[in-house]
């Protein structure tokens, strides 16, 4: 009566998980038909669920949750009831038959996982058993039924092994007892396939079970003649795609390479598939092209080394590194007309990886050969990178936009990689084609051709030092004479002169020929990501030879910052690029220059500053500040005076700079207007966050030439915090304390500053931490870095309580930065007399938060850092941690039910043994904190 109560719960929840409309009902029939399979009671339920009268959703519920109790709970079942277990699974197979596939499907899998977990001592020959009772007659079921359903049965066996959750021993054995069975199961397939009388259907089954069966690294002679009959499949449009899987997945696996003999047969079957190639090519077949270059694509890629010491048989190996050749150039432009060039890219890293292995002798025979198809590499590549005329690409949608994008990097990488094996020969291959392109007066030459070359020049030169190249000079000569009518050609063009900037800085006099252009460029605002950023490049790398270009560069760069020519980011990456280039200037020149540019944004900044907050002028005071933090992120006069030493080149030394730093200067002149901003905007995070940035930035900048503002800013920060608490102060405040608490003139503003977070944050920790856990992890995160001389410095109450509620938030960056905390905190207990005392009087509290934590009340993704902790303890307080850990784990239940007595005192011994060995403390507590959530040795456990 139970049971049938029960399967009556079980048709209502089904019946609503696939038929109720409404979403919430759904879940709730999901969650608890998700327990119901873990339930001691499924074994009864979900033989019933199975009958023939059920529909096919009921059933496949059945199935799969009869898969489940077998894969997950396989202690549970008696090992008596093994082969009974066995017998009704292959019953219901038989039955399934000829009914529902996704049942029969479920079905299977079930039965190889039951295979898996018996095999090899409580079922041996396994497999030759499953291929003898589908292959006897009788029964209802007829035998293209049974084959089948033999063919999916045989299919999921391996599949299920790669996915089984059997431990790693246990893999070991599988492995090797599957292997063994594969004389079982090649001359079924092998008959099936070669059958002129079989369906296709059938063979398609036949070709998917190798597939699978190859995963478990059957060795490639055993499987030769299924190969070789995969290849005839190709004919067959019907079997294509299956049989295209299934040579790949064979020829793909490590260990082939063994088998050269076999490689070497392969070879020739894969150069007849160039008619049926080139013919696809023609008539636009993508399927076919795409299912043939990957066969020989996984030949030539994961057997090139193996074919190329085959020195007898180089021609028909180079036969086939032209035929990828060919499926590099596939006409058409990727992703639009042909999406199988791209698969081509990495063999041709491979192919190359192999030659340059190969000792010196030998690689000078190998490079004779493959030097010039790696020049017409070049060629295909460039050409495959080209754009498309204006019409096409305007019609592409943005995503083809974005696969082509990314289809010209990869085609990039592949170029600089060739380099390596053509060195400066390219480059003068490119300088070539580029000089007869431009004065080619032909209408035959497009903007595209011109473009693929800058291409390949800017590939090469972002990566590989070309400083030695005698072909740079003349292309910088070049570039001015390209005519530039089109928006991807002027990208190229500013990206090729941005990928020379290291070269410009060696050779200054070439500036005037490109630094036009890119001065043009920023007022284009579609050309804001390239033109921006190679200015920043030439800022960066040629400052100390761009003073005489400085005022230009400033008056343009101001010009398109007023008009917002530019989207945000790139106004940032202007204002950093203005920084670099005003640090090699004289301290009066670059006075001059910030009191130009900054001016505007100051007064505008003081008219938002007397508006009345709001939605608007908020982004307007958040943007200004921005600005004024990327200009001071890169203005650094002290990089000038270091680099200026006796080692540098006289060109590129500088008059020592005297009086303040301009930043200083700077920061002191607008100091007022800031503390106005902020009066305002106190209880908005992201100006005060803005305001901070601005600091914080000059601080890691300036370092000590910060100085003078040490004492106004630290006021203003305990100020700023103590009216309204907020992470990004405290993150300030680190950067200050980490500077300059050791100096003994900023010590008391950074004593004073410090006490008055301290003070304010405890307050919080009193009021209750839970809702600002941002405030707590760069709370934590600042006394981690400074807990030792403050400790040492100040005389302020201690207590760790507080801080151990901190390793309670769900939040994992605050309890990383609290764990932190504790493990530079604890071993300063012996040194420091006052952490001594609080380590004794409080730690037994950040024992059991810790020990809780472990219990289960944190995310397992934190184990480590809590093993960070009880190992600082042993180590550092072995005596109190002994006596803490007898106390707290002395308490039932705790800090799980789930563990015994017996279990808590192995995990107290083995913590208390590892004093030297942390990872070993961090597997120990991983172990346990399974053991409390119930988790040791299930599914759950096998990743962790």
């Amino acid at each position: 009566m139970f049971i049938c109560t029960k399967i009556l719960i079980y048709n209502r929840a089904l019946h609503q998980l696939y038929y109720d409309p409404n979403i919430e009902n759904k879940n709730l029939a999901q969650k608890w038909l998700m327990q119901a399979q873990v339930s001691p009671q499924a074994w009864q339920f979900c033989w019933v669920l199975l009958r023939p009268e059920k529909v096919p959703e009921i059933q496949y519920f059945g199935a799969s949750a009869l898969h489940t109790k077998i894969s997950r709970y396989w202690g549970d079942i008696p090992a008596e009831q093994y082969d009974t277990l066995k017998m009704q699974l292959f019953s219901q197979i038989a039955h399934f038959a000829s009914g529902s596939k996704i049942v029969l499907t479920r079905l299977c899998v079930a039965l190889a996982s039951l295979a898996l977990n018996m095999m090899p001592e409580a079922w041996p020959g396994a497999v030759s058993e499953m291929v003898r009772m589908f292959q006897e007659e009788g029964g209802e079921v007829d035998g293209r039924a049974r084959c089948l359903a033999l063919l999916e049965l045989l299919t999921v066996l391996p599949e299920e092994f790669q996915t089984s959750r059997l431990p790693q021993y246990r893999k070991g054995q599988v492995r090797g007892a599957l292997g063994s069975e594969w004389t079982a199961v090649y001359p079924l397939l092998q008959q099936l396939l070669r059958q002129p009388d079989s369906p296709p259907l059938v063979k398609a089954r036949v070709l998917k079970c190798l597939s699978s069966w190859v995963l478990l690294d059957v060795p490639l002679n055993e499987s030769e003649g299924l190969v070789e009959a995969s290849f005839t499949a190709l004919a067959d449009p019907e079997l294509f795609d299956t049989a295209v899987e299934a040579i790949v997945n064979t020829i793909s696996q490590p260990d082939s390479q063994r088998y050269v003999n076999t490689l070497l047969k392969l070879v020739p079957q894969v150069l007849q598939l160039q008619e049926q190639l080139r013919d696809a090519v023609q008539n636009g077949d993508m399927e076919t092209s795409h299912g043939i270059c990957r066969i020989a694509v996984s030949l030539g890629e994961n057997h090139s080394r193996a074919l190329l010491e085959q020195v007898e048989h180089w021609q028909s190996f180079l036969a086939l590194v032209n035929m990828i050749m060919f499926c590099t150039g596939i006409p058409g432009h990727y992703p639009v007309n042909e999406t199988t060039s791209s698969l081509t890219l990495t063999f041709w890293y491979t192919l190359q990886d192999d030659i340059m292995s190969f000792e010196a002798e030998k690689q000078a025979i190998y490079l004779q050969v493959y030097r010039p198809v790696y020049f017409q590499l070049v060629d295909v590549l460039l050409h495959k990178a080209q754009f498309p005329t204006d019409e096409e690409y305007a019609s592409w949608s943005s995503d083809e936009k974005e696969q082509f994008r990314i289809y010209r990097v990869d085609v990039s990488d592949t170029l600089m990689y060739v380099y390596e094996m053509l060195g400066a020969e390219l480059l003068s291959n490119l300088y070539d084609k580029l000089g007869r392109v431009l004065t080619n007066t032909e209408p035959t030459t497009t903007w595209q051709d011109t473009e693929a070359l800058l291409y390949g020049f800017q590939s090469i030169a972002e990566t590989i030092d070309v400083n030695y190249s005698d072909v740079i000079p003349g292309l910088i000569g070049l570039i001015p004479r390209i005519n530039i009518n089109n928006v991807q050609l002027a990208d190229t063009v500013m990206f090729t002169i941005g990928a020379l900037a290291e070269w410009l800085a060696d050779h200054p006099v070439m500036l005037s020929s490109v630094l036009p252009l890119v001065l043009q460029a920023l007022g284009n605002p579609d050309l804001s990501v390239s033109s921006v950023s190679t200015l920043k490049k030439i800022c960066r790398e040629c400052k100390y030879d761009l003073p005489p270009y400085a005022a230009n560069i400033v008056a343009v760069s101001q010009e398109v910052l007023i008009k917002q020519i530019h989207k945000t980011s790139q106004c940032m990456w202007l204002m950093q690029a203005l920084g670099f280039l005003l640090s090699a200037l004289p301290v009066e020149e670059i006075l001059r220059n910030l009191h130009s540019l900054i001016t505007p944004y100051i007064q505008q900044l003081e008219k938002l500053a007397g508006e009345t907050p709001n939605p608007s002028n908020k982004l307007a005071i958040i943007h200004i500040l921005g600005l004024l933090s990327n200009l001071f992120t890169t203005l650094d006069i002290t990089k000038q005076e270091e680099e200026s030493g006796e080692n540098a080149p006289p060109i590129k030394s500088a008059p020592p700079q005297t009086g303040p730093n301009p930043v200083v200067v700077v920061l002191q002149q607008v100091f007022a207007l800031i503390q106005t901003v902020l009066s305002k905007w106190l209880n908005d995070s992201q100006v005060v966050e803005a305001v901070c940035a601005i600091f914080e930035k000059s601080v890691k900048t300036l370092l000590h030439d910060f100085a003078p503002m040490v004492s106004q800013l630290s006021e203003m920060l305990g100020q700023m915090y103590s009216t309204i608490p907020q992470a990004s102060a405290l993150d300030l405040t680190r950067q200050m304390v980490h500077i300059f608490a050791s100096e003994t003139n900023h010590f008391p503003p950074i004593k004073a500053l410090f006490e008055s977070v301290t003070s304010v944050t405890l307050t919080i920790f009193q009021q209750g931490p839970r809702d600002h856990p941002d405030i707590v992890d760069s709370f934590m995160q600042l006394q981690a870095q400074v807990c030792f001389w403050f400790l040492i410095s100040f005389t302020l109450g201690f207590s760790l309580l507080f801080r151990v509620l901190s390793l309670k938030f769900p939040e994992a960056p605050t309890v990383k930065s609290t764990c932190l905390f504790f493990t530079e905190l604890i071993p300063r207990c012996a040194d420091i007399p006052p952490v001594g005392q609080v380590v004794q009087e409080d730690g037994k509290l950040l024992l059991l938060a810790v020990l809780e934590a472990i219990g289960g009340q944190s995310s397992r993704s934190l184990m480590d850092q809590f093993a960070e902790v009880l190992f600082c303890l042993n180590k550092h307080c072995f005596a109190l941690l002994t006596v803490w850990l007898k106390e707290a784990l002395r308490s039932p239940g705790f800090p799980s039910s789930r563990v015994s007595n017996e279990q808590k005192d192995t995990f107290s011994q083995q913590v208390l043994r590892e004093r030297v060995n942390k990872r070993r403390v961090k597997d120990i507590v991983k172990e346990f904190t399974l053991v409390c959530r119930g988790l040791h040795g299930t599914e759950y456990a096998a990743d962790y």
